[in-house]
């Protein structure tokens, strides 16, 4: 089989729909509202939905990772946007080396874990 795919958009949900809107505003992603309980956020070419939905075992098991291409700049970023301060429940976690590249860790304020990183 031969994929011409152009995008994958997973879809995400939050515990305060509002809440969780202005955080991925805050982190820098563009909003499309689709509606009252939708809306789409973009990053140049990657995008993703966010539902005004909430169910704790999907979210509690929900990860995403993000590919950069500068793991540091991106967590000073991070640390400067200082968004544990602004949101319930957010946490940053420090940078890690692996074997197979870096990432720093951010929990949205629904409890979705983002991992930020990037390969060797």
């Amino acid at each position: 089989m031969k994929h011409n795919a152009k995008s994958i958009r997973p879809f995400i949900g939050a515990k305060d729909f509002e809440q969780s809107r202005n955080f991925y505003r805050d982190l820098g992603f563009e909003e499309v509202t689709l509606g009252d309980s939708m809306s789409v956020f973009k990053t140049g070419d990657l995008a993703f939905y966010l539902q005004k939905a909430y169910v704790k075992d999907w979210i509690d098991n929900t990860m995403i990772f993000m590919e950069v291409d500068d793991v540091s700049r991106f967590y000073n970023e991070l640390l400067e946007l200082d968004l544990p301060a602004k949101y319930e429940n957010v946490k940053l976690t420090a940078i890690r080396d692996e074997s197979w590249g870096r990432e720093c860790f951010l929990h949205d304020p629904s409890g979705i874990l983002w991992h930020f990183g990037s390969f060797y």
